[in-house]
């Protein structure tokens, strides 16, 4: 966990412990200070620090003026308060001064990993708040997880900074959007960005398993466990102790099994078909689902109580058809995948358009079809619209796209070859020896011609 961590205790072996804990539980960036005007200093310096412990007994400024000092500096800097005296009024003026934990030393492992994991939580949820309200895109920190989603769209991009974010715990996430929209490509990013990300990720399609099926693929099962089972076998929570398991179409998820599902989700534990003794489930749990799950709970076919277990956080991808800015990215990268020895193959202008114009009921899966059905049909040629579904060459699109209205404005001939001159050096991924021979132009021209439009 990169989250930045400062010890301020004027025990210097207090301080050797507690770093200790903190890197066993899996912290990485934890700096200590046995000076507590030196640590307020650093605040006062302008350095920002996630989570703050602070000793209450301390020389030249104690734990409570540290913590006021710290609150009024950084407000969102969480600060545990530590100290070797257990008075309730001490706690509750703590809390009262913005102090979000209170722990008595000596301080176990344990009992610091639980108070740092709910203040992280914390955390992580005003972060994701300030995602919703922030005008500014915001930042991945780690992008290498999602670099596979491919987006300029700003909600999706929001999205992908809340997934970042809940990637830091272990609580049950629920990803909805309609079928087709990457769910479970992002559920593996979550996983890859997590602390689990060493240990497997188990996709598991809940709408097939049925009966005794699921507890033999869920659970597992010993040999002999039932008739047929000649052989011993791991479940999907025992493969995957440590990872991620992807509980993908969980709306489709049958009623007498939910509370199966919940059992584990609750206690963590469950019983492995043949055996009398419960195991424990170490593992993160993903959902997915295209259905209205508020809808089918009126319906009485979907749990409440397992509804609310698996939506700890709650993350909704838009249909490609919110997003159309993502069709000519995701269009060329299909193109590529599919020829990537033929770095000439590009999609023309007017078949770009008939794409844009689209609404994909199948989303990004119906795009990803489209693209390979027309590589296939042109055989290394560029991609036309003669190449494309019949449902997509419609004439009101392309005169949509390329036709303007007649109540719009009359603009130069210089005006249109400018912009037809940047739109096609956009597409070619402004790659100017590409532009050029899709213009038809020579090279020299063109750098001409772009150097006047402003473009180096």
């Amino acid at each position: 966990m990169d989250n930045k961590i400062i010890i301020i205790d004027d025990d210097l072996d207090f301080l050797k412990i507690v770093k200790s804990h903190l890197l066993n539980s899996g912290f990485k960036n934890i700096r200590t200070e046995d000076n507590s005007i030196t640590a307020v200093s650093l605040f006062e310096e302008g350095e920002v620090f996630d989570i703050a412990l602070i000793d209450m007994t301390m020389p030249e400024m104690n734990g409570l003026e540290v913590l006021e000092t710290i609150k009024n500096i950084s407000p969102r800097s969480e600060c545990i308060m530590v100290t070797a005296v257990n008075e309730a009024r001490v706690a509750v003026e703590c809390l009262n001064k913005g102090a979000y934990d209170y722990l008595v030393k000596p301080v176990s492992q344990e009992d610091l990993a639980f108070s740092m994991k709910r203040v992280l939580e914390k955390k992580r949820l005003l972060d994701i708040l300030d995602i919703e309200k922030s005008p500014t895109l915001p930042q991945l920190i780690n992008p290498a997880p999602f670099k596979p989603i491919v987006t300029r769209s700003q909600k999706v991009l929001r999205v992908l900074k809340e997934a970042e974010l809940h990637a830091g715990s272990d609580v049950p996430l629920l990803i909805t959007g309609e079928s087709g929209t990457g769910k479970e490509l992002l559920a593996w990013a979550i996983h890859a960005a997590s602390l689990r990300s060493k240990f497997p990720f188990t996709p598991v399609n809940m709408a097939s398993l049925t009966g005794s099926l699921f507890e033999a693929e869920f659970f597992g099962h010993t040999k002999g466990a039932f008739t047929g089972a000649e052989n011993g076998r791991e479940g999907y929570l025992e493969y995957t102790d440590h990872g991620t398991v992807f509980l993908d179409e969980i709306g489709n998820m049958a009623l007498e099994l939910q509370g199966k599902l919940l059992r584990v989700l609750q206690d963590g534990e469950y019983f492995k078909l043949g055996k009398s003794r419960h195991q424990k489930a170490d593992v993160r749990f993903i959902a997915a689902t295209n259905e209205d799950l508020e809808k089918l709970m009126v319906k009485k076919v979907f749990r409440k109580d397992l509804y609310y277990r698996i939506r700890g956080g709650w993350l909704h991808l838009p249909p490609l058809k919110e997003r159309k800015e993502d069709i000519p990215l995701l269009a060329s990268k299909f193109l590529k995948d599919y020829n990537s020895s033929n770095k000439n193959l590009f999609i023309e202008e007017e078949a770009m358009c008939l794409l844009m114009e689209y609404d994909y009921p199948g989303n990004i899966r119906e795009l990803k079809s489209i693209i390979q059905s027309a590589a296939n049909l042109a055989q290394e040629r560029p991609i036309s619209s003669n190449f494309l579904p019949a449902q997509l060459r419609r004439p009101k699109s392309i005169s949509n796209c390329l036709t303007p209205s007649v109540t719009e404005d009359i603009v130069s001939l210089a005006q249109i070859e400018r912009s037809h001159i940047i739109k096609v050096y956009k597409l070619s991924g402004q790659n100017k020896s590409k532009t050029a021979r899709r213009l038809g132009i020579g090279l020299n021209t063109l750098r001409r011609k772009l150097k006047s439009y402003g473009i180096d």
